[in-house]
């Protein structure tokens, strides 16, 4: 940040329902802002929308301002009024401490603007790595007792009908044509192809072998 510039807002303000006001919030969030010497870059506010609900679009729009590089910090009236979960929070602080964002909750003591609050980022932080560590031992897990009971692993085969694909292909028709005619994807019609043909002497396809193979989607 350029010495002297002043730093970016987006204040974030959510109600629960649409009878609610949000005024309060924000009268609050604007009030810190000019005590700070903040920009106001926007106000988000969320209307008739529950803590735990995944869609937000005024805290979507925040967030693609952030990843924009249009705010220089988020600033909410409390963390129940902005994040979804706790484990949404603990992601969105790691993110904003990658990109350099700071965060402030008006009514809960966390401000990263300060050397003491910055210090909340590394609890955040650690915390992520934490969760992430624990979602990959689960899956790693998982896929040992399915292996133990027998199930296969990975992308299942589809049955690939080479003899027509190679028809396909010689009378001219792409990759991608060829699978929409035979009801699969381009990479699996190049797969199958690649170890079913050679090129004939002008150029043509020689049918190695005719029947169909077994080969990932």
């Amino acid at each position: 940040m350029e010495s002297g510039k002043k730093l970016r807002v987006g204040l974030y303000a959510r109600v629960s329902t649409r009878d609610q006001n949000p005024a309060l919030q924000l009268d609050e969030l604007r009030q810190v802002a000019l005590q700070r010497g903040w920009e106001v870059e926007g106000e988000y506010v969320d209307h008739g929308i529950s803590g735990s609900t995944t869609k937000r679009p005024e805290l979507d729009r925040l967030m693609d301002r952030v990843r924009r590089g249009k705010i220089d910090v988020v600033c909410c009236w409390r963390m129940d009024r902005f994040s979804r979960s706790v484990q949404h929070l603990v992601a969105t602080l790691d993110d904003f401490r990658v990109r350099g964002i700071d965060f402030v909750s008006v009514r809960d003591p966390v401000d990263t603007t300060t050397p003491a609050g910055r210090f909340a980022f590394t609890i955040f932080a650690a915390v992520a790595e934490l969760e992430r560590g624990i979602l990959r031992e689960r899956v790693v897990a998982g896929m040992d007792a399915a292996r133990r009971r027998g199930e296969k692993i990975g992308r299942p085969k589809v049955d690939v009908d080479v003899a027509r694909a190679l028809e396909l292909r010689a009378a001219g028709k792409s990759y991608r044509a060829i699978a929409a005619t035979l009801g699969c994807g381009a990479g699996t019609i190049h797969r199958a192809l690649k170890g079913a043909h050679v090129d004939g002497p002008q150029g043509g396809y020689q049918m190695a072998d005719l029947g169909p193979v077994n080969t990932a989607v």
